[in-house]
């Protein structure tokens, strides 16, 4: 019985113990990465081909994204406003919906799906080519070239995204507004600029910049760690994707927690 009871704790205990070890591995990557995105010499190069792959290619599908959000968004609103006779608050549930809430997170899930993806799997490429190896002979630190710029721009573009999303998805809500559900355009402008307040706004775009953190920490961290070969790349990838999404979806409810918590 006792050896039964042993059996069971260590099989529960052992995975615990590792993800608390890779919790702190991450961590301590993480911080050494910031140090070394703070600290020079800077390769600018980099940073701009980072800030296009990560800021301007994600532009449509983030906008595409939050104009059927917002618009899908007025349509349920009203819909459930209907139920107690308060269809008019429809343009500020959606202002402050978009702002708080979907335009930074389906924002994150967006570029997190387009760009952790594709970090991991260019930087696991590069390892298992021994690419990485190569840099280091020539006195390249990998950390300073290939993970500080990726960090940097999606930390600075990720919010520019989110500003851009919460434009795009208020809009389509007052598309929606006025064509399907007969609302006044000066009145439905007039009852979201009048509702939404500065920290709204600010809340998504800190929000915007912790999450393109996280999503180029996930793709640097799985392609530095990817395994060999086509399988490992694979693997590498999906796992990006999965962790920064995960990630994502915590730190937004600790975030909301810490800016909105009564």
């Amino acid at each position: 019985m006792t050896d039964l009871v042993a059996g069971a704790l260590a099989g529960i205990g052992r995975p615990v113990l590792d993800l608390l070890a890779l919790i702190g591995r991450v961590t301590l990557w993480a911080a050494s990465a910031i140090s070394h995105m703070l600290r020079p010499p800077f390769y600018w190069r980099e940073f701009g081909q980072a800030v296009m792959q990560i800021g301007w290619y994600s532009l449509p599908v983030v906008g595409m994204t939050a104009i059927f959000t917002g618009g899908a968004l007025a349509l349920q609103i009203y819909a459930g406003g209907n139920r107690f006779g308060a269809e008019a608050v429809v343009p500020q549930i959606v202002a402050i919906g978009m702002a708080r809430e979907l335009g930074p997170v389906l924002g994150g899930l967006m570029v997190a799906a387009r760009v952790a993806s594709s970090i991991a799997a260019e930087i696991g490429t590069m390892k298992v080519t021994e690419q990485i190896d190569a840099l280091t002979t020539l006195s390249t630190d990998p950390m300073k070239y290939l993970v500080a710029p990726r960090l940097l721009a999606a930390t600075l573009t990720v919010p520019v995204l989110v500003a851009v999303g919460d434009s795009i998805g208020i809009m389509g809500g007052w598309l929606v507004g006025i064509t399907r559900l007969d609302f006044n355009s000066a009145t439905y402008l007039k009852n979201t600029a009048d509702f939404l307040e500065v920290w709204d706004v600010g809340s998504g775009l800190v929000k915007g910049a912790v999450f393109g953190f996280i999503v180029a920490l996930m793709g640097c961290w799985h392609g530095m760690n990817s395994g060999r070969g086509a399988q490992g790349v694979g693997a590498a990838t999906k796992a990006a994707v999965v962790s920064a999404s995960v990630l994502i979806l915590a730190a937004n409810y600790l975030l909301t927690e810490v800016f909105f918590s009564a």
